[in-house]
């Protein structure tokens, strides 16, 4: 296919390509060139059908760093004979997008397509998202946006409604091995004239540091095959020590993958999974997350999740916490990894965290009653007089200890039944003694017991 304009990162000038990284110089230049995604660019793929034949339509590429977001806007470019333009929602502003959209309308009034590529998209405000509507409509622009966060949350739905979105995914180590291998063999673009050598243990070892990121593994082999150059082109295992000393897990601290990461860590201990849950605690720590926040939200599952099944648990995850305050990191870290296989191995238990959702539900569900009058305080004659704590029962005076026939609740709510507990745990004997209680509240008050369901 002939091709007018191509993009200038495809252009083949060999003293500009000298001076470009090694993960600029190898972009693949065409589908078959790509690596991973095999999903989304299958052969016989709906989005490979359509950039083939050159039908590309305006689309959200949501993804990891690396993952290629960015060369398949620039093939969606090349195979529909369209210009690219790129913009960073990060450098640019309204007045930017204002004159790339004013290009891209000079150009489609002359016959040709622009697809214009917005990187980091989510940072974009909503006005600054809105500007792009028209020219998507009018079909003056393909755009294509590029984010690490999840649409649905950070993009307005005008915009989504006009774009698909398609799902890209973190490169694996074998496919990261394929591109290793083709920048070490290719003579014109790549590291192939340096005649260099590295056992394939030690290039896997590259692409497991990549942690999925393309760039990030071409970047690892660049620098390696740099200080190989005084060392007779052998990439040797110390040389890689160095290059790896420092690597760093992808992590975003306050983007979708955070999210993901301390959910997982919280329905691992749920689950009744320590090994898996102080798997996940390791993760968020190496990839930079704030120790005290781990502590808070492990102190929120003591007692969202294992609550009065046992109650140590709660002491022991404000132990960790203050033990991380005195020891810091990283001897206090040990204290919060106890803390999580403690809570993921015990009993576990939501009644009390039921129980408070409910109550408040019927807080807002009856507004505010009056307190019962044999509940309210009279230290005066007065209120003595109106009948306040007219009739109460002091339980410690009452047989067994309790007044069983003395309600807690408005008169308008009457009895109402929150706290269930479970068969687990200390809740069980906490359980025995609610049931029996609770049958003999309603006996003396000539009720029939209340049943578990909620009110």
């Amino acid at each position: 296919m002939a091709r007018r304009d191509t993009p200038a990162l495809f252009e083949d000038d060999p003293a500009l390509n000298a001076m470009r990284p090694l993960a600029e110089r190898m972009r693949p230049r065409t589908l078959d060139e790509m690596v991973g995604q095999k999903r989304l660019l299958a052969p016989n793929s709906a989005l490979r059908r359509a950039v083939e034949a050159g039908r590309v339509h305006s689309m959200v590429l949501w993804g990891p760093p690396g993952c290629g977001k960015t060369t398949l806007a620039l093939l969606l470019a090349r195979y529909a004979d369209a210009e690219f333009r790129a913009i960073s929602a990060v450098l640019s502003g309204l007045p930017d997008v204002r004159q790339v959209l004013a290009e891209a309308a000079e150009r489609f009034a002359g016959g040709r397509r622009t697809v214009l590529f917005v990187d980091e998209v989510h940072r974009f405000n909503k006005a600054q998202q809105d500007a792009f509507l028209p020219a998507i409509e009018r079909g003056t622009i393909v755009f294509v946006g590029a984010t690490t966060e999840n649409p649905s949350f950070e993009l307005n739905s005008a915009l989504l409604s006009r774009c698909r979105v398609h799902v890209m995914e973190a490169v694996g180590v074998d496919d990261l091995v394929e591109a290793l291998q083709r920048a070490l063999d290719d003579a014109e673009r790549g590291l192939g004239g340096e005649q260099l050598r590295i056992e394939a243990d030690l290039l896997r070892q590259i692409a497991q540091a990549a942690d999925g990121d393309v760039r990030r593994a071409l970047t690892l082999l660049e620098i390696a095959a740099e200080l190989a150059a005084g060392e007779g082109g052998a990439i040797a295992e110390a040389t890689l020590a160095q290059v790896l000393a420092d690597r760093t897990r992808r992590f975003d601290k306050g983007g979708e993958q955070f999210y993901d990461q301390i959910s997982a860590l919280h329905k691992s201990v749920r689950s009744s999974n320590p090994d898996a849950a102080i798997y996940w605690l390791a993760r968020m720590l190496d990839g930079g997350a704030d120790p005290n926040y781990l502590a808070r939200r492990i102190t929120r599952m003591a007692v969202e999740d294992i609550g009065l099944a046992d109650p140590r648990a709660l002491d022991m995850a404000i132990d960790a916490w203050e033990t991380f305050d005195r020891l810091g990191s990283p001897e206090g870290e040990l204290a919060l990894a106890q803390v999580v296989i403690y809570l993921a191995t015990t009993a576990k238990s939501n009644a009390g965290y039921v129980a408070w959702g409910e109550a408040r539900g019927d807080v807002r569900k009856y507004g505010t009653q009056d307190v019962p009058m044999h509940f309210r305080n009279a230290p005066t004659k007065l209120m003595k007089s109106l009948g306040y704590s007219k009739g109460y029962q002091y339980d410690h005076d009452a047989a067994g200890g309790i007044a069983l026939d003395q309600t807690g609740f408005p008169d308008a709510m009457g009895e109402r039944v929150y706290y269930r507990p479970v068969e687990r745990g200390l809740e069980i004997k906490l359980g025995e003694k609610l049931a029996r209680l609770r049958e003999m509240r309603a006996h003396a008050r000539g009720e029939a017991p209340p049943d578990d369901q909620t009110p």
